[in-house]
């Protein structure tokens, strides 16, 4: 990495990305270049199996005028851990990431930057959604797992989930360090031990619309029956915390 100190990093966490990566990376760099902050992008690639690492390695070469940075995981570590290793290798002053898939558009990324700059420590899209019948379930599931977070852990936040975050860099490294998980629970970690943290969160309404290009890497029933599993266990070490 180069001694560049941007205003804004953004981390894109890939697996197996082939069939939308090099599209809907030009629609971010469009977005970027048209905000007024200075910008590093960092691929993460962890362990895709298809040609996700070398459709990144031909977007650095066809952009030798921007901040692009690749790091590579030999297997894959999870999404948590792939969001950490990009956070960690950013020099932003604000470092943020975004699902590669566009499920919420890259244009969110301005009001998140603007909501840091105005002095939030953290800044996410708050997912609304396009309902279609094929991803009702996914919505109705959502819906379950937002209330129960709520529920569970006496906490306002509303998509602990998104896959839309950003932060002041200095201000979520010590949150970072005590996250646990490097999966899918890592979102709701994160957003749990900022809050806890005192950390300022604004969620800012986005619209989600179902990308049907590529298979989802989340198993919903799978990942759901997981993901109550451990915010039944997270939630008793963060009533130890408050005791």
């Amino acid at each position: 990495m180069t001694a560049f100190s941007p205003d804004l990093s953004l981390i894109l966490a890939c697996y197996n990305e082939q069939t939308i990566l090099e599209r809907n990376v030009g629609e971010i760099f469009r977005v970027l270049d048209a905000l007024r902050w200075t910008s590093e992008v960092i691929f993460v690639d962890d362990g895709s199996r298809d040609l996700t690492s070398s459709i990144i390695d031909r977007i650095l070469a066809d952009n030798p005028t921007r901040h692009l940075h690749k790091l590579q995981h030999t297997h894959n570590v999870g999404r948590g851990g792939t969001i950490s290793d990009g956070i960690r290798a950013s020099r932003g002053r604000f470092v943020g990431f975004i699902d590669v898939d566009l499920e919420v558009k890259a244009n969110y990324i301005l009001p998140c930057v603007l909501a840091l700059e105005q002095g939030y420590d953290v800044a996410t899209a708050l997912r609304i959604y396009k309902l279609h019948l094929s991803s009702l379930h996914r919505h109705v599931m959502s819906r379950g797992y937002r209330a129960l977070v709520r529920w569970r852990l006496n906490v306002p936040l509303m998509d602990t989930e998104t896959g839309y975050k950003f932060f002041r860099r200095d201000r979520i490294l010590p949150v970072l360090d005590k996250v646990l998980d490097q999966g899918w629970f890592w979102d709701t970690e994160i957003m749990l031990m900022a809050y806890l943290a005192g950390l300022q969160i604004i969620e800012i309404p986005a619209l989600f619309e179902r990308c049907t290009e590529k298979p989802s890497s989340v198993k919903v029933f799978r990942d759901s029956l997981l993901h109550f599993k451990k915010l039944n266990q997270f939630s008793r070490v963060i009533s130890e915390r408050r005791d």
